[in-house]
């Protein structure tokens, strides 16, 4: 497949010019991180070193020194600016503080340009606040959006809905069967194996598993902490379940957003609303079919509020958006979301019942906030997937 994401194009300016800061590239695994760094590599036009430090062997620094030494080396013999790639760099022990030592005392040798890459938000944030606070900037590769999987693949929007962003798994989607096999072994396995369990210390990993899977068969839905706890074998408390909901999130895999409220107390007490980051996250698990989601109204109506979902996460930044819902007895609003003081209420239709008696509940409670309807009568998917999720926010 020969397709550039939007972000290579801007990355590939940045980096083609002096830059006073260390790239950092986020995000999941599998979509297209590495092969963003490849494609600027043979575009960019200067000396390039890229290295990965994804190895079932501990790696610590004198792995990054040796990478440092190589940019180093061919930056004195071409006399150009080099181009350093590090991939997966999370996993080397103590990165951060040698990394920053390397930057710093680059003035007196080439021009060393650092791109590093990471699919653990968690320790790639723990590192660069700790070490790296005013020497980088931050570049998120998010799953693949509705129109990219349009364009490279020629899915329709029903088929991105139910298969998902993962572009490695395009090639399997005519074989259902393989399709959901090659999604849980070589994508969740690897990611809750290799990735999360790395992140922090995990003392209950089945209970992991577990909490991901359950979240996986009830997407976009609102569930109790203790309705958890009696589903899930040695659940433990919920402060547990509340962390490992924590980091499957900074895995990009899924989210228990919070209660909308004024008053953080109410959010922390909330039942969370779970929501895979990826529909195909879902479906895989799942033993019904392409031809038997869609024809499930309930069902599909479930993958398209959480295919919106996870739109939101994908596409907001966390420091300046916050996503979250809002319930008040049986009424409900899908989704809010709040910027400093503006906050917009998001119902979703998919051709369930067009009542919006939460929406009016709540826009009395905040008569300041503002209501987007996404499909039905309001915004038509199809449009609203189409477009950057900021368009709508105004």
């Amino acid at each position: 497949m020969n397709y550039s994401r939007s972000l290579q194009a801007a990355l590939l300016a940045t980096l083609s010019r002096p830059t006073p800061v260390i790239h950092v590239l986020i995000g999941p695994r599998q979509v297209g991180k590495t092969t963003i760094a490849r494609q600027i590599g043979e575009a960019i036009g200067i000396p390039t070193v890229y290295a990965t430090a994804d190895s079932p062997v501990p790696l610590d620094a004198a792995w990054i020194e040796t990478h440092w030494r190589r940019a180093v080396a061919a930056g004195t013999a071409t006399g150009a600016p080099v181009l350093l790639m590090l991939d997966e760099l999370q996993k080397v022990k103590g990165w951060s503080e040698t990394l920053k030592l390397l930057w710093d005392t680059r003035s007196t040798g080439p021009d060393i340009r650092v791109l590093i890459l990471g699919s653990s938000a968690l320790m790639m944030q723990e590192g660069l606040t700790e070490s790296l606070a005013g020497r980088f900037f931050l570049h998120r590769c998010t799953h693949w959006g509705y129109p990219e999987c349009r364009d490279a693949f020629g899915w329709s929007l029903e088929q991105w809905i139910y298969f998902g962003g993962y572009p490695g798994a395009a090639a399997f989607i005519d074989d259902e069967i393989s399709w959901k096999r090659y999604i849980s072994d070589s994508l969740i396995e690897t990611v809750l194996a290799r990735d999360v369990l790395q992140m922090s210390k995990v003392a209950k990993p089945v209970l992991l598993r577990h909490l991901f899977a359950l979240a996986a068969t009830l997407p976009a839905q609102c569930v109790s902490y203790t309705k958890m706890l009696g589903q899930l074998h040695d659940a433990g408390n919920t402060t547990t379940l509340a962390h490992y909901l924590k980091l499957l999130e900074s895995a990009f895999l899924a989210s228990g957003l919070e209660l909308f409220s004024r008053g953080v107390q109410r959010k922390r007490g909330s039942s969370p609303k779970l929501v895979l980051w990826n529909n195909a996250l879902v479906n895989a698990l799942s033993t019904r079919s392409f031809s038997n989601s869609i024809g499930d109204t309930i069902w599909w109506g479930r993958l398209v509020e959480n295919a919106v979902g996870a739109h939101l996460c994908n596409s907001l930044n966390s420091v300046e958006y916050t996503v979250t819902y809002w319930r008040d007895g049986d009424h409900e609003v899908d989704f809010v979301i709040a910027r400093g003081h503006d906050v917009w209420a998001i119902e979703v239709k998919s051709g369930r019942s067009g009542k919006t008696a939460g929406l009016i509940r709540f826009r009395a409670r905040y008569p300041d906030a503002k209501a987007i309807l996404v499909g039905a009568q309001g915004i038509p998917l199809e449009e609203f997937f189409s477009q950057d999720v900021r368009t709508w926010l105004v």
